[in-house]
């Protein structure tokens, strides 16, 4: 079994659910009592909010360059970036180490193309949302059409991300918005929705279109990597 380093904290509670998601997979795989061998560098969010909200992508880039260094010197096999937005930095972060990086946007769009999905409608941060690196990714790499919620829409997901996901705060008329934004790219020609926030699955689980899960997805290709 290899090791996966994982860059976290970004936030804690999807962190967490990485963790599980990847043991719970090695252990369903391997048996026995087989766990992940895992090293895990793990982030005060409030720092990389606040650069994040000064688009500091400069110093941004410093900090996961360097994590991802200290955790394949510690002897990881790949790194994870467990958190969508920052893969805004995978490029720096891949181009500065020598094992490589498990994408997240990539691990989504094998998921889609699993389904049989080519139109996906893409819910995350602002960040995530609104700068190429991501629906790009999908769309140039795997040829899925990605579609937008509108701009309004994109303010109330980051605000519900930011404001209450990441403290940990689940609220049902959330939970309602998210479902109507859903409903409303359904009508636009989505055939699922990419939750590309991990703080996302927290609060929904199931929509009127599939529910593509980043976190679970992303877990399940580093375990294919790792027990590779």
């Amino acid at each position: 079994m290899k090791t996966i380093g994982i860059i976290g904290g970004m936030s804690w509670e999807s962190t967490i659910e990485y963790y599980r998601y990847i043991n719970e997979e090695v252990s369903r795989r391997v048996g026995g009592l087989h766990s992940a061998k895992i090293w895990l560098e793990s982030y005060d969010f409030d720092l990389i909010e606040k650069l994040q909200t000064q688009e500091n992508w400069e110093e941004l880039g410093r900090i996961m360059v360097t994590s991802a260094q200290k955790l394949e010197q510690a002897g990881a096999d790949y790194i994870a970036i467990a958190t969508n937005t920052m893969h805004l930095l995978a490029p720096q972060v891949q181009a500065n180490i020598s094992i490589p990086l498990i994408h997240i946007a990539e691990a989504t769009a094998n998921t889609a193309k699993a389904q049989g999905i080519n139109t996906v409608a893409l819910f995350g941060t602002r960040y995530t949302m609104t700068k190429p690196f991501y629906k790009d990714k999908l769309q140039s790499d795997y040829h899925i059409q990605v579609i937008l919620p509108q701009q309004a829409d994109q303010t109330v997901i980051n605000d519900i991300i930011y404001n209450e996901l990441c403290r940990g705060i689940i609220k049902d008329t959330s939970r309602e918005r998210l479902e109507q934004i859903i409903n409303e790219c359904q009508t636009r020609g989505a055939q699922a929705v990419v939750l590309g926030c991990t703080e996302l699955p927290l609060i929904i689980k199931t929509a009127s279109i599939p529910v593509i899960d980043t976190t679970k997805a992303h877990s399940l290709e580093i375990v294919n990597r790792i027990l590779q």
